[in-house]
């Protein structure tokens, strides 16, 4: 009988640590294919919208990718017509430009000219007036617009808000 006993406590005794031991690869697994803390941070990026100034292009990074935010002036918003004012993105008073900063033609990074209020691909001659809208081709489409949502007076990057799905349901972006 005492052998029996023995014999139940060494199988008891693997099985728990067999069970531990799968816990803890489980774990291990699950712990390897999690994306490490820096690529989660890199899904969102948070713009205070106050701190622009009008005219001034600004690039900033989301997920790798050069970001344009443009503050438009009175100026600007006074000479838009519809099509235009579609791709404006308005946080609390003020009215903006924000997409990625890559040409729609081969990806290459337009400069800005605030004299003439446009965008210039030296690489192809495509050109962009200030809301981000093809003026000269070979670009097929106007500067596309991340994803964004409106939180008060901040642009979350990698959110899709209301006024993002608006924009891509008018075909304003991809």
């Amino acid at each position: 009988m005492k052998d029996n006993s023995r014999r139940g406590f060494m199988g008891k005794a693997f099985g728990a640590v067999a069970g531990v031991g799968a816990v803890a690869s489980l774990y291990a697994m699950k712990k390897s294919w999690d994306p490490l803390p820096s690529v989660k941070a890199a899904g969102f990026t948070t713009l205070d919208m106050s701190a622009y100034k009008e005219n001034e292009l600004v690039t900033e990074k989301w997920r790798g990718k050069p970001i344009f935010v443009l503050k438009y002036t009175a100026d600007m918003m006074a000479g838009l017509d519809e099509k235009q004012k579609a791709r404006t993105i308005k946080v609390g008073s003020s009215d903006y430009m924000v997409c990625l900063g890559l040409c729609t033609h081969l990806g290459c990074i337009p400069g800005y000219d605030p004299e003439e209020k446009s965008f210039l691909c030296a690489c192809h001659g495509g050109m962009y007036d200030f809301t981000g809208d093809v003026t000269k081709a070979p670009p097929p489409r106007g500067l596309d617009i991340p994803p964004f949502k409106i939180d008060g007076e901040k642009l979350v990057l990698g959110e899709e808000g209301p006024e993002y799905k608006t924009m891509k349901e008018t075909g304003i972006t991809l």
